[in-house]
């Protein structure tokens, strides 16, 4: 595993005093820009912004919305001094299977009802495509999800059976979806898989819930794609525990973060993908590395094999199923890469077939070929 810095810049999100929870008749203020100079200078949210994601989209079991999600050690019968300590956030129990529902919420939390009632419209081959359909469902309200040709039929037959409407275009003509913020004929508003500080905000309750439960982390891993979870938690644990260090993980082949800090600017990298299909890029978009570059302590880079080992390990410790994407920073934590105290991991989501699961526990040389298909890769 390699490990890439970032320089010590001054932090961009002054810690707010706590917000008052929303009135329960009101829309949501948060991810506007009239209130907060740093937030319209920086596109992150505030700390007051994500108190009030958290009053607004964390509803109990069965409710519309995300649920708080927990928080467990892992392989607790592991001697004590042997590495890190090791905490996995289960973001995989969400009710999609994923944090992006965090993000999606938060967006249809600080959005009128008059203009939700149009719809909503993502750009997204995976995850956030689900959370917005499920969460549209659930208010209903019309989905529309752009995907790319190549996206899986698995994760978009899903988006259909909840009612959302999928139109299947090139990559290029997706990826400039994510550029426009809209897409030509989709009527709706439109909910960013990452570039939105109202998704952010809501990425970053997953901190808020962190540092409650475990006050003295040292570290906290998350999965690297789009930039949009790293960041909304990074900004969280900056305003609330200064000292807790936020690592991205990327793995191998697919790291244009830590080729990005290195080169002290976005590059393009030699893309290649792997089953670890739910983050990596050929390269960063500029705006989310500015916001990352002070934030982050630094980007962490596994081994594709030594994620399929942290899969296999969280399935036969803690009975978790996880995506690669998800159990990308247990390879990091688990190589050292964020020191050998209390660390957080994010496991971002749990879509994975059980047969893929099966398939790594074979001898490389034996597995079967991954299934094949674009991702959402934006995280």
């Amino acid at each position: 595993m390699s490990r890439t810095g970032a320089p010590g810049d001054p932090d961009p999100t002054t810690a707010a005093s706590r917000a008052a929870t929303p009135d329960s008749g009101a829309t949501p203020s948060f991810g506007a820009t009239a209130d907060s100079g740093t937030r319209s200078e920086t596109g992150l949210p505030t700390f007051a912004d994500i108190e009030a994601a958290r009053a607004a989209i964390i509803v109990p079991p069965g409710g519309a919305g995300a649920i708080r999600t927990p928080l467990v050690r892992l392989d607790a019968t592991r001697p004590a001094g042997e590495g890190p300590e090791i905490y996995l956030k289960l973001e995989n129990l969400q009710p999609i299977g994923s944090f992006k529902i965090r993000g999606a919420a938060a967006v249809m939390a600080a959005t009128p009802a008059e203009e939700l009632a149009h719809g909503v419209v993502t750009a997204s081959a995976g995850n956030m495509a689900q959370g917005v359909a499920w969460l549209a469902r659930e208010r209903g309200i019309p989905c529309t999800v752009v995907a790319p040709e190549s996206a899986p039929k698995v994760k978009t037959d899903a988006v259909e059976r909840m009612g959302g409407r999928v139109i299947r275009v090139p990559f290029e003509e997706w990826w400039r979806a994510f550029e426009a913020h809209a897409y030509p004929g989709a009527e709706g508003t439109f909910i960013h898989a990452f570039d939105d500080p109202r998704v952010m905000a809501g990425n970053g309750t997953i901190a808020l819930e962190i540092l409650e439960d475990l006050p003295d982390a040292d570290a906290i891993i998350t999965p690297w794609g789009g930039g949009g979870l790293t960041c909304g938690v990074a900004a969280a644990a900056r305003a609330l525990r200064p000292e807790t260090q936020v690592y991205a993980a990327e793995v191998v082949g697919a790291a244009p973060l830590a080729a990005a800090l290195a080169a002290g600017k976005p590059v393009e990298i030699e893309y290649t993908p792997s089953f670890v299909d739910g983050i990596g890029s050929p390269t960063v978009f500029p705006q989310m590395f500015e916001r990352a570059r002070p934030l982050v302590a630094g980007s962490l880079v596994a081994e594709v094999s030594a994620v399929a080992a942290a899969i296999l390990l969280m399935a036969e410790h803690n009975h978790v199923i996880a995506e690669g994407a998800g159990a990308c920073p247990v390879a990091c934590a688990l190589a050292g890469g964020a020191g050998n105290g209390k660390v957080v991991c994010v496991v971002s989501g749990g879509s994975i077939h059980l047969t893929e699961v099966a398939a790594l526990a074979v001898p490389e040389g034996n597995r079967p070929k991954p299934r094949g298909g674009s991702s959402d890769r934006r995280r």
